[in-house]
Formats: structure tokens, C-alpha cells, sequence
């Protein structure tokens, strides 16, 4: 099945540019707010050189790996042992429900754990709490190809490298952008065959290494 991704808004806090860490510079990479080519702004985006139009990410897509970080959201009991795992619902643009994890692209000028906490509020809402440490280190890294069968992994849009990171969450999840729920499972529920069939992507594969680098699959 294959992976589709969201791609937020630049805008989806309401203040593209207060969130831009690049901001006030795009003149520095030659961005003309006039045009729309590949490498320059689109008209009303001057504030970050780094983002592209919808035209630009395919074409870059069609050229180039892309940067994402991936997180499985757990809960954890009082001796850090995991309890349970967040599943995200989606639905697909052919209206499909899939089951994935929080996933999303990292943006040009942006440090990882910075992206990785942006697509955590993104998708669990800002009460999730995520714990992250000053630098995260992932458990995995996912390679997702085009073409089916060269790995686990596969998005019909896209070569792309994920970094893939276990994340204790201990506020309240509520899902938002185009998550639809979170359900929580057992380690066991989260790791089966049943489970693996509904997510996106051959994800279901990343959730069972997940566990099994803490050691919460028996």
C-alpha cells in the first residue's frame, strides 16, 4: 500500500515566518518574490527560501531523496518499561482509512529534534507532552523507494530517508490535520499481522522494529 505522507502547510501555525528559521534571509540565496522557479519562493512565501511550491517538491521529488522523521508515539509505565503504542487513522486521497505513525518532512534549515517535535504536536495535538532528549538518536533509518521491492519500505511519490524514532508521550493525545484518531494497543495488538495489513507504506514493519529496540516484544 503506499505511503502518503502529509506535507503541512508553511503556514499552519498561522505565522509561516515567525516559525522560519531562516527568515530575513532570503536574499542571501538569491530569492526573487516574483516568480516561482525551481530554488526561489513562490509569490507570497519570499520569508522562507527553503520551501517549495507544490510544482518544486515534485520536481525535487523527482530528483532527489528526501529528509523525513518518523516517530512512534508510546506510553510508558514508572520503570520505563512501554505500555502501550499510539496508531495513528488516516484517510488516504481515495478515501481509504490506513493506519501509519507520525511521519513528516524536514524542513531546509531545520534541526531534526526540532522537526520531530513540530510533526508530534502536529499530528497528537499540543497536550501530547512528547519527552525528547536535547538529542535524539533514532532507532532505525527507513529507506522508502518508488519502486516496489527494492525494500521494506515503499512511496510511489518519492525516493526518502526517514529517521525513525520511539517517543514517550505522557499528556493527552488529540489528533489534528488529517489524523483522524490515535488508538492506543498493547505492544502484542500493535505488532501484528492484522495491524501490519492496515498501515501505509510497509509500516507496520517499522512498529515491530520500534519494539523490538526496546525490548517491549516478547
Amino acid at each position: 500500500m503506499p505511503v502518503r505522507t502529509p506535507d503541512p502547510d508553511p503556514d499552519e501555525n498561522g505565522d509561516g515566518a515567525a516559525n522560519d528559521p531562516l527568515r530575513g534571509i532570503a536574499g542571501a540565496y538569491g530569492a526573487s518574490s516574483s516568480g516561482g522557479s525551481f530554488g526561489s519562493p513562490a509569490p507570497g512565501s519570499a520569508s522562507n527560501p527553503g520551501w517549495l511550491t507544490e510544482i518544486e517538491l515534485a520536481e525535487a521529488r523527482r530528483r532527489l531523496p528526501m529528509l523525513y522523521v518518523e516517530a512512534v508515539p508510546v506510553r510508558t509505565d514508572g520503570v520505563g518499561a512501554v505500555t502501550e503504542v499510539g496508531i495513528l487513522l488516516r484517510a488516504t486521497p481515495l478515501g481509504e482509512m490506513v493506519r501509519t505513525i507520525v511521519s513528516g518532512r524536514v524542513r531546509y534549515g531545520e534541526q531534526v529534534r526540532d522537526a520531530l517535535f513540530r510533526h508530534l504536536e502536529n499530528d497528537l495535538g499540543p497536550m501530547a507532552f512528547p519527552l525528547l532528549p536535547p538529542q535524539p538518536v533514532p532507532f532505525t533509518v527507513a529507506e522508502y523507494f518508488p519502486m516496489p521491492g527494492l525494500g521494506a519500505f515503499h512511496d510511489d511519490r518519492q525516493h526518502a530517508v526517514s529517521l525513525a524514532f520511539v517517543v514517550p508521550v505522557t499528556g493527552t493525545c488529540e489528533p489534528r490535520q488529517d489524523a483522524l484518531e490515535v488508538t492506543w494497543m498493547t505492544p502484542q495488538e500493535a505488532a501484528s499481522d492484522a495491524v501490519a495489513a492496515e498501515m501505509e507504506g510497509g509500516r507496520g514493519t517499522l512498529v515491530r522494529l520500534a519494539l523490538a529496540s526496546v525490548g517491549a516484544l516478547r
